[in-house]
């Protein structure tokens, strides 16, 4: 154990395997992560709890937002926020076994899961259906200018083929059922309403910085 991570002592060491070996191995059995990875995940959250002080025992989520907008280039702090309430029930801190929830849904392959937590982000009434309101607010940010008369047409524009596209039923909201068959034929309308995942360059860099070894392209 002592040469686990050569960047910590003996103790620091032994006091990772004494509080993080059994969640190892669930979160192993529980996630599409090898059990390399989990720990390598795991490590790096315990370096920045180890930041926080002797007695500190989760990532705060000052930390998890500095993350979020450096380490994974995603800048919106809505999605921020609508991610942690996704992850984590704690009102300010981020615990271990949301921090590998947010790596397995950055990772995985499985589209049901990723349009699951795409649409449950984008659902900011938490309601189960996506109205107009919420389709102004999110591409409020989509068309910046001086020109504000053109910036609000082209917001209004945006907002009616976004709500053309996705309503299926033609009920005047987008439900998860719409939603599932709009992404399920054209996977690329994934992130409709903002970028919630890293890229692919990112989630390299992400790879070869934490050894998520499944996700290096050699």
């Amino acid at each position: 154990m002592d040469s686990l991570d050569s960047t910590l002592d003996s103790m620091q060491n032994n006091r990772f395997a004494a509080l993080y070996n059994s969640m190892i191995r669930e979160l192993t059995n529980t996630t599409h992560l090898s059990q390399t990875e989990v720990t390598s995940l795991l490590m790096v959250y315990y370096k920045f709890v180890m930041n926080n002080g002797r007695a500190a025992k989760m990532m705060t989520k000052k930390q998890f937002y500095q993350i979020f907008l450096v380490l994974f280039n995603l800048n919106d702090m809505r999605a921020a926020d609508r991610t942690l309430l996704h992850i984590t029930k704690h009102v300010k801190y981020v615990d271990p076994a949301g921090w590998i929830q947010l790596f397995t849904l950055f990772t995985t392959g499985d589209l049901t899961m990723r349009m699951k937590f795409a649409f449950a982000v984008y659902n900011t009434k938490g309601t189960g259906l996506i109205d107009r309101e919420m389709i102004s607010v999110a591409v409020e940010r989509f068309f910046i200018g001086e020109d504000e008369d053109e910036v609000m047409e082209l917001r209004a524009d945006m907002c009616e083929l976004i709500i053309k596209k996705f309503d299926v039923d033609k009920d005047g909201f987008i439900s998860f059922d719409d939603y599932v068959t709009v992404v399920s034929q054209q996977p690329c309308l994934l992130e409709f309403l903002g970028r919630l995942f890293p890229s692919v360059d990112d989630q390299n860099v992400l790879a070869h910085c934490t050894n998520i070894d499944s996700l290096i392209s050699y």
